[in-house]
């Protein structure tokens, strides 16, 4: 077992992840930070953001026009003095990122660029074409090269938080290249690991976003908020589940269905396919359920088509990678060719209960991200809100992570806790011979959660769905992992994975049933109609031996009453 001392200690190097390493390098050249991933940061998921990021930047919007769009699109479910502090801190990184050479879009008088999208009252989204998270990645990762107090490790999979005294002093990991089992000890940690989007079998997010960073904290005592959440994308490519950005339908494209009709009318009769995305989904399987969906080459999935051949001037300029996807998986020309989508599995609203200021249950434990649940994105986020939300907040968790580690010594690590877990690990979970396989498991738990957890729910669905993840963790139990090496052991990290996401899918199954209403991304049938007066809370998810243990805590509300949510 190898030990390596860190002051700050950042898990993932995703966008969250690497501007809250610059800004706690910045925050005192003195101060070491470690950027813990299991990936090479340039391969996280934030590379896959397309569309924009949304930020004040006109003199006709506002700050409360940007918080109120926000509040509207959770459904009245994120917290208003967060969204309220968030969205000023927005405008700021946009001109950071921009002065580090981010190639954001330009307007003809050189002024940065900005794009409708989905819900917005007014066009504040920037815009480095439809690159986005590329462009700022790179930017970001770049300018982490610059100093010489940020250490990269990469290719670690971080596996328990250490707790003592309600304070972290050390998470364990495997190194997936040798297949040592390395303890990272720490004055502070941020974590920034991302979401949970493959806990679902359709779903726009890289392979190996499987909610480590929820699982851990989770495991540890940090109470996980608002599971029950997750975003369904109205626009996956199919089959492959690619992101096709929101801005296609921002900039101009349309949704037909079988006859050829546009249907979003029906739904959203002001904002069309520019509503928020969990009216849109919901749009496009109703139309599917009523016998309007379109059965092609793709197998048995139906789906609608996205028009862009309305807008086929901009396609090169404004959409080119999405335009590239289209040729490339599924040898479609978008300039003349309708695109056919089906809603996909693509955020996680819910995670680690935190705040604006990213603190957490344990004073030097820190979340930021996709990994966080502020809660500024309530019920539904909305397109354009996150990659802010990473520069924002992980500059504020940087900074207040630094300045802990500044204040303070390294405790003593626990090391009873760091025997347990290399245990579980090489004598428990390795060594067990049951017969069952991982990627088995795991296709089951995801195809469970399609149809039982996803755009539609019902009391019927989520008992059967809680039923099959009890017999899922029974089904793990009894695991056999063939491969038994150290080096690059990747069926031994998806067992690790698949243990995590079987306690969130756990998680969000739960919550969903005790949620006896519809809000945002989450829709009961049974439950049609949003109940304000007896769920206007956070679903707070606290461990167990026995499973998560529910709790709620109220919504903050500043001035912004709840009232009807139409488009």
């Amino acid at each position: 077992m190898d030990t390596i001392k860190e002051d700050v200690i950042i898990l993932g190097g995703g966008m969250a992840g690497l501007r809250a390493a610059v800004a706690a390098a910045e925050y005192d050249s003195k101060i070491t930070i470690g950027l813990v991933s299991k990936l090479y940061p340039l391969r996280s998921h934030s590379v896959a953001a397309e569309g924009g990021t949304s930020a004040v930047l006109n003199a006709k919007d506002s700050f409360d026009l940007h918080a109120y769009d926000t509040i509207k699109g959770s459904d009245y479910l994120g917290d208003q003095d967060a969204i309220e502090e968030f969205v000023r801190l927005v405008p700021e990184q946009i001109y950071t990122t921009d002065h580090w050479g981010c190639p954001w879009s330009r307007n003809e008088d050189g002024t940065i660029a900005q794009r409708d999208f989905g819900a917005l009252s007014f066009p504040r989204a920037v815009f480095a074409a439809d690159k986005t998270g590329f462009h700022v990645m790179q930017t970001l990762y770049s300018r982490a090269l610059m100093y010489p107090n940020i250490h990269f490790y990469n290719e670690y999979f971080a596996t328990k938080l250490v707790v003592e005294n309600n304070l972290f002093n050390a998470i364990t990991t495997i190194n997936i290249k040798t297949g040592d089992f390395v303890v990272f000890q720490g004055k502070s940690i941020v974590f920034a690991a991302g979401g949970a989007g493959r806990l679902y079998q359709f779903s726009t997010n890289a392979h190996f976003v499987t909610g480590d960073g929820d699982g851990i904290a989770y495991r540890a005592g940090i109470p996980l908020k608002d599971m029950e959440f997750m975003q369904f994308h109205p626009t996956g490519l199919v089959p492959s589940g690619i992101l096709i950005t929101e801005a296609a339908r921002a900039e101009g494209g349309i949704l037909l269905n079988n006859e050829k009709k546009r249907f979003m009318s029906t739904y959203a009769p002001n904002k069309l396919e520019k509503a928020s995305r969990d009216v849109v989904s919901r749009a496009i399987m109703w139309e599917i359920e009523a016998g309007r969906g379109i059965k092609g080459e793709y197998g048995d999935m139906e789906y609608v088509y996205l028009d862009l051949t309305g807008i086929s001037n901009l396609l090169d300029e404004r959409l080119p990678m999405i335009t590239e996807i289209a040729k490339k998986f599924n040898g479609i020309d978008a300039h003349t060719e309708p695109i056919p989508i089906h809603p996909a599995a693509h955020y996680t609203m819910g995670g680690i209960d935190s705040n604006v200021k990213t603190t957490t249950l344990y004073p030097n434990v820190f979340a930021v991200g996709e990994n966080a649940c502020v809660s500024i994105h309530g019920a539904n986020r909305l397109g354009s809100n996150s990659t802010n939300e990473c520069l924002a907040l992980g500059n504020v968790a940087g900074k207040v992570a630094a300045e802990w580690a500044k204040s303070h010594d390294f405790a003593s690590v626990s090391i009873s806790s760091v025997n347990d877990e290399e245990k579980r690990i090489w004598e428990d979970l390795l060594k067990r011979n049951g017969g069952e396989n991982v990627a088995k498991i795991r296709d089951d738990l995801r195809i469970n959660l399609d149809k039982n957890v996803g755009v539609f729910r019902t009391e019927d669905l989520l008992q059967q769905g809680l039923k099959n993840i009890k017999s899922y963790q029974e089904r793990y139990n009894r695991i056999t992992i063939e491969d038994k090496s150290s080096k690059f052991n990747m069926e031994l990290q998806w067992a690790l994975e698949l243990g995590f996401m079987l306690d969130l899918a756990e998680i969000i199954n739960v919550g969903a049933i005790m949620r006896k209403e519809s809000r945002g991304a989450h829709y009961r049938r049974d439950f049609p109609d949003r109940d304000d007066k007896n769920f206007m809370k956070h679903t707070i998810a606290s461990y167990s031996v026995n499973g998560p243990q529910i709790s709620y805590k109220p919504v903050v509300k500043t001035k912004w009453e709840p009232t009807v949510r139409s488009y």
